[in-house]
C-alpha cells in the first residue's frame, strides 16, 4: 500500500492536486503529535528538531495548510518508501517554509524561504530526482541551524510514537 500511495501522492503533488481533494477545502488545520525527531550532528548543546509525521493520504494532503508559523526546532516529516520524485507546493500555507529534500541520509536539495500561495495556480518545488522524504521547517530555520545541501539527516521515531508509515484512511 505504501509504495503505490506515495507514488500517486508525488504525481498528484506534481500536477497540483494536493490540498484540493474532497473535504479538504473546508478542513481546519491539522496539528499532529510529535512522533519523530532529527538531532543535528555536532551541535553543543544538542539541537533536536521535533517532527510531526503525517499518516495516510488525508494527513499528507493537508500538511501544514492554514497553520500558524512553526516555532523553532519544529517541523513536519513526509517519508517516502520507496523513494519518489516529490514536488511540494504552498497552497493554503500562510507562512513561508524551508523545504528539505532528503536522500540517502543527507539533504539532497533545499528550497529556502518558500513563499505562501493562497490562490491557485501555485508553483511547485523540489528536485527532479527521487527522495526518501521531505522535511518542512519555518522559513529561515535551515540557515539558522546551519543546514545545507549535504547535511547528514537521521530521523528517529520517539519512544511510544506510532510508526511513520502512512496508514490507510
Amino acid at each position: 500500500m505504501r509504495g503505490p500511495f506515495l507514488r500517486s501522492l508525488a504525481v498528484a503533488s506534481a500536477v497540483g492536486l494536493i490540498g484540493c481533494g474532497p473535504g479538504l477545502s473546508q478542513s481546519p488545520p491539522q496539528f499532529l503529535p510529535i512522533s519523530a525527531q532529527w538531532c543535528l550532528e555536532g551541535t553543543v548543546p544538542p539541537r533536536c528538531i521535533q517532527l510531526e509525521v503525517p499518516r495516510g493520504e488525508r494527513q499528507y494532503a493537508m500538511g501544514l495548510q492554514l497553520r500558524p508559523p512553526l516555532p523553532p526546532l519544529r517541523g513536519m516529516w513526509f517519508p517516502y518508501d520507496p523513494p519518489a520524485v516529490a514536488r511540494f507546493w504552498m497552497h493554503r500555507t500562510p507562512e513561508p517554509l524551508d523545504m528539505l529534500f532528503i536522500r540517502h541520509g543527507r539533504v539532497a536539495a533545499l528550497e529556502p524561504d518558500v513563499p505562501p500561495c493562497m490562490n491557485l495556480p501555485c508553483p511547485s518545488y523540489g528536485p527532479d530526482t527521487p527522495v526518501d522524504g521531505v522535511l518542512e521547517l519555518a522559513a529561515g530555520q535551515a540557515a539558522a541551524l546551519g543546514i545545507t545541501v549535504g547535511t547528514p539527516v537521521r530521523i528517529t521515531p520517539l519512544p511510544g510514537a506510532t510508526p511513520s508509515a502512512p496508514a490507510p484512511d
